[in-house]
């Protein structure tokens, strides 16, 4: 790999977090002549510097080292559409996601910040999911402690038409989002 390059990385890494050269100085513990040098392309920093600067960064000594932000549609396809694994277990819906993510990082343009999008509303939904079943609970409890005498299953009925029919419109909700940002992401669209 040509020093330019790296240097190029570097400064742009640095940039990109908001460092100063001092700061990254200070993060990293090299010297400001150390940083200097690195952006300028006069050295290329190896083994403890290049470990340091990855961990000033957030990132793997690797990824410095083969780091580029490129543009790659189909890994934020790969992304969205592996929120459709809420089908399964609606948890896996935040653990995928967050696992493709760690996985490419800082490597492709758009990645973090779909992958924060898709990851808060993931969240969202299963605390609705949740929330909805939580109501449906209490609300067949309150009518219990109420007619603790005459339970009838209308009461019952009552709650599981709630689950069921909040539950459709969450789900139908959540394929229709991640359907329509994967039709927008092949388009070259902004994601919602």
């Amino acid at each position: 790999m040509s020093e330019t390059n790296l240097s190029r990385k570097v400064k742009e890494l640095r940039n990109r977090k908001g460092f100063s050269q001092e700061e990254l100085a200070d993060k990293t513990g090299l010297s400001l002549r150390t940083i200097q040098r690195i952006e300028n392309g006069e050295t290329e920093p190896r083994g403890d510097s290049l470990r340091r600067l990855a961990e000033a960064f957030n990132i793997l000594p690797n990824d410095l080292i083969e780091w580029n932000m490129r543009e790659d549609t189909s890994a934020l396809q790969i992304l969205n559409l592996s929120a459709l694994s809420f089908l399964v277990f609606p948890l896996l819906g935040v653990i995928v996601p967050l696992v493709v993510w760690t996985g490419k990082r800082n490597r492709i343009k758009g990645f973090d910040k779909l992958a924060k999008e898709i990851l808060t509303s993931q969240i969202i939904w299963c605390a609705l999911l949740f929330g909805l079943f939580i109501f449906a609970t209490l609300n067949m409890q309150h009518k219990f402690a109420t007619v603790v005498t005459d339970v009838s299953p209308s009461m019952i009925s009552n709650s599981l038409k709630i689950i069921v029919v909040g539950g459709i419109v969450l789900y139908a909700l959540n394929i229709g989002v991640i359907i329509f940002n994967a039709i927008r992401i092949r388009k070259g669209k902004r994601y919602i």
